[in-house]
């Protein structure tokens, strides 16, 4: 009897960890970002992974927001450019997660990082 209760307990345990994996919204995609301008000038911003490639998201116009643009994982310099001039951050990225871009009225720029799994 006690190694049947055992075994339903065990069962009970290894049904509820595979239910939990099996709930994450992203299953090893790729990061991706996007810009949010409420600033006053078109915005850009060149994505470099370290394996070295490039994706641009061009002329985001003030108001406006870009689609995502995915790129692979590891070392990422993110290029952003508003009014001619060049702010730079790399960073290490992971999978599954999103960069929003803010450029403010004051072309003050913030990056906020989401995991897309929470």
């Amino acid at each position: 009897m006690k190694v049947g209760k055992f075994l339903l307990f065990a069962l009970f345990i290894a049904f509820f960890t595979l239910a939990a994996s099996g709930c994450k919204k992203c299953k090893g995609e790729q990061p991706r970002a996007r810009i949010t301008n409420n600033g006053t000038q078109k915005a850009s911003v060149q994505v470099k992974t370290s394996g070295g490639n490039t994706i641009n998201i061009n002329n985001v116009d003030p108001g406006t927001s870009s689609e995502y643009a995915s790129y692979a994982p590891g070392q990422v310099t993110f290029t952003i450019t508003v009014n001619n001039v060049n702010y730079v951050k790399t960073t290490d990225i992971s999978t599954c997660y999103q960069y929003d871009i803010a450029i403010d009225r004051a072309n003050v720029i913030t990056v906020n990082g989401t995991d897309r799994n929470d």
